[in-house]
């Protein structure tokens, strides 16, 4: 389509509601889809605004019941655009300056609507990069807007400054679209990255079904710039993954909190929830867990619980729940190294961390246990550094981005305000560390915590309830209720919030090519030793 083409006028409308606008009779409603931008030309303003809804009507509704004989082209031609015609709802979000308002200074947020029969036109490349920003050689976009080559720039460094979320149901890419982002942080130096890579999709390259994808992952693409920290690194061997630390947690490390967030995974009753603390207690140590698992017998966990005044079934129940940490490899009585002091001193070098689970991916226990225990301390490390920092003036650490998968499991209704992730979505950064909460199913995650989110990244939702979670509070909320529902299955995504000046639908830009990684920035390593070798040859020439 022609950019800056009139499409129709505004016919009536609201500011809570949206502009109707009727379609000039050589515009066809094909052309348009719902996700598309426009301008309305007002006495006074320009105002951009995006297509919701795309209407078929006519001005005389007698001809829907007794429609005309349409064979002879003649007619349907004078019969299009006069008693039949399109009809778009567009819901306008900014003024961009324009008309007779020659003091207005950027893109404002909308105070009021255009007069009857103000013209509509298709937004412009122009009109979009003095919206969202135009892209700069090297600078990360995300992806162009529907049926245009325009880049929209979604700033990395907007993108931490709160914590943010990627939605969408299963299958629409949500984890090629989190690998992009992680992307704009690491090449623009927004933060550092600490990844829990429940499926192992960002260290190295991922598997599906036994078969290794042609898609490289970030360890790949920027070498020593990322470091894998290999909870299962037999796992990581076979997958060709060199991990550069092997991850072993000693049970003096676990505390009673970190069990008392495994009550849903492991069917933990409350009466046995409150015993860990107990137990940490008779114990008089910090190898309380491994003690406890050390018993033996039914009769010593008759003893136990006499001793600790709980009931004999509770601590036999407990005892066979928690058994299950003992199949687990990385669990060490006492570690020789502290897995938490080597991820903090990489990401003090900036170095960013992804932590691959291999098989343990798929154990619930074991990804809620870990990715708590050392966020929990990380957090209370950066807290401390952080406030250190503003007392003596230092320099503060860099920003943190924390990026979980599942976030439902941790950021739930009953789990929010118990994990240290509640806390960090809730803290807006206050100690220079954030969240990338990354989940398909949204209704799970705790209503003020989804409230907290800065920017929400959506591919199609199909849920309902999904959707209601996704678009709480946001304003022109049925509109884009619209929107959602219309993405396609792949490579589409609704951005929303703090990072960007309006919503904007994308085609998010491609990932796992030759021509991607070009496109990034990234070369490979052919191409590296190409150059490597000419400048040596450049510097020994005679």
């Amino acid at each position: 389509m022609t950019e800056d083409r009139k499409l129709g006028f505004v016919i009536s409308g609201a500011l809570t509601k949206g502009i109707d606008v009727r379609l000039d009779g050589d515009i066809s409603v094909e052309d348009l889809a719902v996700g598309r931008y426009v301008t309305i030309e007002g006495q006074k303003r320009r105002f951009f605004g995006m297509v919701t809804d795309v209407t078929l009507d006519a001005s005389d509704q007698r001809i829907m019941s007794a429609p005309p004989d349409v064979s002879d082209p003649f007619i349907a031609e004078v019969i299009n655009g006069t008693s039949t015609f399109g009809r778009v709802h567009v819901l306008p979000m900014l003024t961009i300056g324009g008309g007779a308002d020659a003091l207005l200074e950027g893109p404002e947020p909308v105070k009021t609507v255009p007069a009857h029969f103000s013209v509509v036109r298709e937004a412009s490349e122009n009109d979009i990069g003095s919206v969202f920003g135009s892209v700069a050689k090297g600078q990360f976009y995300i992806g162009t807007p529907l049926d245009m080559e325009t880049k929209v720039r979604l700033d990395p460094h907007k993108l931490v400054e709160r914590s943010g979320g990627v939605f969408g149901k299963t299958g629409t890419g949500k984890t090629f679209l989190t690998r992009l982002l992680l992307i704009g942080i690491l090449q623009e130096g927004a933060a550092v990255n600490l990844v829990f890579d429940m499926h192992s999709d960002y260290g190295w390259s991922p598997m599906t079904e036994g078969k290794k994808l042609d898609v490289k992952g970030l360890k790949q693409l920027f070498g020593s710039k990322v470091a894998i920290f290999a909870l299962d690194a037999e796992s990581a061997r076979r997958r060709k993954a060199s991990p550069d630390y092997e991850v072993k947690i000693g049970y003096d490390e676990i505390e009673p909190d970190d069990i008392a967030l495994l009550k849903e995974t492991l069917d933990l009753t409350d009466a046995a929830v409150g015993v860990p603390y107990r137990l940490a207690r008779h114990f008089k140590g910090r190898k309380w867990l491994e003690e406890f698992l050390a018993i033996e017998g039914k009769d010593a966990l008759n003893e136990l619980a006499e001793s600790l005044g709980e009931h004999e079934a509770t601590i036999a129940a407990l005892h066979r729940r928690l058994s299950v940490l003992k199949r687990m490899p990385f669990l060490v009585s006492e570690a020789k190294g502290s897995a938490i002091d080597s991820i903090l001193s990489y990401l003090e070098r900036g170095i960013h961390v992804v932590l691959d689970f291999g098989r343990y991916g798929d154990n619930t226990a074991a990804y809620i246990l870990v990715a708590n225990l050392l966020t929990r301390r990380i957090h209370a490390m950066y807290r401390e550094r952080m406030e250190r920092a503003m007392a003596e003036g230092s320099a503060k650490p860099k920003p943190l981005v924390i990026t979980i998968e599942e976030a439902h499991k941790f950021l739930s209704h009953e789990l929010a305000g118990q994990t240290i992730f509640g806390t960090i979505a809730r803290e807006m950064r206050k100690y220079n560390v954030t969240l990338l909460v990354v989940d398909q199913r949204p209704s799970g995650i705790d209503e003020e915590v989804m409230s907290q989110l800065g920017t929400k990244i959506t591919c199609l939702l199909d849920n309902e309830r999904d959707v209601e979670s996704v678009l709480m509070g946001v304003s022109g909320k049925s509109e884009l209720k619209s929107v959602l529902a219309k993405l396609d299955s792949k490579q589409q995504a609704l951005i929303f919030g703090y990072a960007v000046p309006m919503p904007v639908v994308v085609k998010t830009r491609d990932y796992g090519t030759p021509e991607s990684y070009k496109e990034l920035g990234i070369r490979d390593a052919l191409e590296r030793k190409k150059d490597s070798d000419k400048d040596l040859k450049d510097l020994f020439a005679e």
